[in-house]
This record gives C-alpha cells, structure tokens and sequence, in this order.
C-alpha cells in the first residue's frame, strides 16, 4: 500500500490532457502572432523596397531626359526592356492589348518602364525593370499637347527636336489622376474632389501593379482603372478587398511638366 505522499507524488507526476491541450494552444497562438508580425513586417519592406525603386526609375527617366532633350518612349513585351520608337522619332503604339496594360490598344502612349534605355539596375531576364514583387514596372508618357505658343509638332515630349522647337508654353493634355474610379466620365474624373492631378500637369507615370498583380490581376475597378490602356489612372492608398473601388495596392510616382521643363532649362538643354 503506498503512503499518502507517494500518492501524492505520482498524482502530480505529469499533464492531464486539459491542461496539454492549453499548453499547445497558448504555444499555436504565439507561434501564429510571431508568422503574422514577420509576413506584416516583410510586406512592409516590400511595399517600401518598390517606392525606393518607382523613385528610382523617376530620376533616371529624368536623367535620360536631361542628356537626351526628350523622354524616353514605353518598352514593349518584346523589345527587351529597351524603348521603342520609330524612325520619325515617335513612340510606338502597342502591338498588341498586352503592351498596353492588358487594355484595347490606344489613347496614351503607355507599356513597360525602359529599364535598359534608362539604366535602371534591377531588370528581370528579360531586361525588365521590377518592383519588389517581381512585377515589371508600368510606365506611360504624354502623347499630345495644349496651349503652345504658335504652330506645333508632334511628338512633343518624346521628340528633342520638337519639343526645342514647339518650346515650352506648351502642356501635356492626356495623362490625368483620379482617386477613384467611380465618377470617372469619358475622359474626365467626374466631381473636382475625384481629381488629383489635371491632364495640362502630367508628363509621364511610373507605377507598379503590386503584389495582388500574380492573384488577382487587378480585379477591383480602381486596379482596372490603371490596366485598360487609357489616359486615366487611379490612385489613392491601400484597400481591402471589401473597399469600395476593390482591392488597392498599386503604388504610382509621376513627372509634372513644370519639373520637367525645369530640369532641363537648368541643364541648359531649353530653351
């Protein structure tokens, strides 16, 4: 017969299984917290590794600006990260829908960022210049002009000669930036309050579709916004699937035409 304390000791020898069972949750729900903070903490770089890169690639297309008088044109799916222009100087409309953002072909003249044209550091195989998800990064230019000063040429911005010559009172007159999608009329933001930036301020767009770009491809209206090849984009912080307008996470930066024209009056290439 065993005395009351060996009783005792072999009563407390281990865990009964309620209290296992609250061991391994307590252990899961750490373990779930510290994945969770990790993945906030990686998609948190990665959203700020791409404003490093979209910041990047604005200053060496203003770069490419400055030594060659012009911006440079779009690279397409098959041009291998290089711009694509013809003999006359002009950037060349899309090939086809995929050049233009997965959209019917027209309107601006958008595609790829020239990675290789512009000396960007982080291109894909392919010669592609990349966001932190490994997207190719998005770029459109300006395709026509307003208020010149006389008669004028075009292509204005991506033409050197042209754009000396036609000078500088003259202002872009496609490219606009709404915050929503919803309100967006023809070729306009709809209400004030919708518009960000005119179509007489915006030379080009640089702009990445962001992570959701390999699941969702752009699902939500305000993402379709920036991928069916018009004058339009959508901008405005990240949403949730449930917001209003879809899922959000495409991150943009773009060259005003004053800045423009400001740099290269600086550099003595204007007027």
């Amino acid at each position: 017969m065993r005395s009351p304390a060996r009783q005792r000791l072999a009563g407390s020898a281990g865990f009964s299984l309620v209290e296992l069972a609250i061991v391994l949750l307590v252990v899961t729900l750490m373990l779930s917290s510290l994945l969770y903070t990790l993945s906030a903490q990686t998609e948190q770089r990665n959203f700020e590794d791409t404003r490093r890169r979209l910041e990047q690639a604005r200053e060496l297309v203003l770069a490419f600006a400055i030594v060659n008088g012009r911006l440079p044109c779009p690279a397409r799916a098959n041009s291998a990260g290089v711009e694509v222009r013809n003999a006359a100087g002009e950037c060349k409309d899309a090939a086809n829908v995929e050049d233009y953002f997965g959209g019917t072909p027209g309107g601006v003249v958008g595609g790829l960022l020239p990675g290789v044209t512009i000396g960007y550091p982080t291109l894909d195989n392919a010669g592609f210049a990349l966001d932190a998800w490994q997207n190719r990064i998005r770029y459109a230019v300006a395709k026509t002009v307003t208020s010149c000063s006389g008669t004028s040429t075009l292509p204005h911005f991506e033409n050197a000669t042209n754009l000396k010559a036609n000078g500088i009172s003259c202002q872009p007159n496609d490219l606009l930036v709404c915050k929503s999608a919803t309100g967006i009329t023809g070729i306009n933001c709809g209400p004030a309050a919708n518009q960000i930036m005119t179509q007489n301020l915006v030379v080009a767009i640089i702009f990445s579709t962001g992570k959701n770009a390999a699941t969702t491809g752009g699902a939500g209206v305000d993402e379709l916004a920036n991928l069916n090849g018009d004058q339009i984009f959508v901008f405005h912080p990240p949403a949730p699937g449930g917001a209003t307008g879809g899922e959000f996470d495409d991150q943009f930066t773009w060259l005003t035409v004053g800045e423009l024209y400001g740099k290269l009056i600086a550099a003595g290439v204007l007027p």
